[in-house]
């Protein structure tokens, strides 16, 4: 389960009941994954919205994946 609160994304895993939080950025790729998007596309959007390079956008979201599917948050499809 998750909620937005201000600009970052609160995402609450129901087995634990720990909470985890992602700041901005986070968030605004929380919603873009959430919505089904593939990363490839999700990458594209950012790099349209943020000043980054694509190698260190795509590291990001790489990161941030991996760590969400190791706490079961996400799964790869």
């Amino acid at each position: 389960m998750a909620r937005t609160v201000g600009d970052e994304t609160v995402i609450l895993d129901l087995a634990s009941g720990t909470y985890y939080g992602l700041d901005p950025v986070g968030a605004r790729m929380w919603q873009l994954m959430s919505e089904g998007q593939p990363l490839t596309a999700v990458c594209d959007t950012l790099l349209d919205e943020y000043e980054v390079t694509r190698e260190a956008l795509e590291g990001d979201i790489l990161r941030l994946t991996e760590e969400l599917r190791a706490k079961g948050l996400v799964s790869l499809a």
